[in-house]
């Protein structure tokens, strides 16, 4: 499959990386990217990102047979409204934003309305690194892309876009948005705001001014992803904040367990917890590992 222009609304971390995937995969014969600063339209043409970038929506996204929104999640609605009427008839918009729900409610009436077609998908990768000098040709290969079609998607839209996704490097999941925003929520949202924690916490200037030079390896393997855009999480938290709030509610049930168990001196059963989760880690990684690309 090859789209005569393609659009990249945003042109960060994911959009830098989709735009080389797409110039290295020569899946589209023109990229174009739609940027908010002077500097970053060079930026992002001279690191090979898109071959063209531009301040201007209409510019960008006229038209493009393919649109992709790559910027933070409350951007989305607002950008919606303005490049709709900009929009190619056929086109296949999509986004790779982190929460569905909210994004499918901001986005795909007004790209349906426009004629255009909208698929909301989400790749299952990234970098605690920003910006379109941080982007990689190859940052969705072995990756899961969920993509989570409503009563409005029409199939061979669907179809084109999880084609798409694969000729990226990935393997494609289908669920619904409320099913993907429970999931997620667990294995990517908690993670970061527990790092967050970790990080507020144990780095906090009240405790001793030796206590950073105690931090190593454990420490800045847990808390990597602290180091992510804050705009961006900020965004993530407040769109799927009741899933979050009950993924945090079950981690601290987690946490309490492991206190009472310290606090009994229950050596048993901390041997077994720890044993517990070094299985499901281990067998998980294994499993993980196998479906990378060789």
């Amino acid at each position: 499959m090859q789209f005569r222009k393609a659009t990249l609304i945003g042109v960060g971390l994911l959009g830098g990386s989709f735009g080389l995937a797409l110039r290295k995969r020569r899946l589209a014969r023109t990229v174009t990217g739609l940027v908010r600063r002077v500097s970053s339209v060079r930026e992002s043409v001279a690191c090979g990102a898109v071959d063209e970038a531009t301040l201007d929506l209409a510019e960008a996204v006229r038209g493009a047979d393919l649109v992709v929104f790559c910027t933070p999640l409350a951007r989305m609605k607002s950008l919606a409204k303005q490049l709709a009427p900009h929009l190619k008839r056929g086109a296949l918009v999509m986004d790779v934003g982190s929460v569905k729900a909210s994004v499918i409610r901001d986005v795909e009436s007004a790209v349906i309305r426009a004629g255009a077609d909208f698929v909301a998908s989400h790749p299952m990768a990234g970098s605690e690194k920003a910006g379109v000098l941080a982007a990689q040709e190859d940052l969705f290969a072995g990756a899961v892309c969920i993509v989570t079609p409503t009563a409005k998607t029409r199939p061979a839209a669907l179809k084109r876009a999880e084609k798409l996704w694969k000729a990226l490097g990935c393997r494609t999941l289908r669920t619904t948005p409320e099913l993907h925003d429970q999931l997620v929520s667990r294995s990517s949202h908690l993670p970061y705001l527990s790092s967050v924690a970790l990080t507020n916490y144990i780095l906090d200037p009240a405790h001793s001014k030796a206590q950073g030079q105690l931090c190593a390896g454990g420490f800045r393997d847990t808390t990597r992803i602290a180091s992510s855009s804050p705009e961006m999480w900020r965004d993530i938290a407040l769109a799927n904040r009741r899933h979050i709030r009950k993924a945090l509610a079950g981690y601290m049930r987690h946490l309490v367990k492991l206190d009472q168990m310290l606090r009994l001196g229950d050596g048993d059963q901390l041997a077994a917890c720890f044993q517990k989760s070094k299985t499901l880690r281990d067998e998980w990684f294994a499993e993980a590992s196998s479906r990378l690309p060789k």
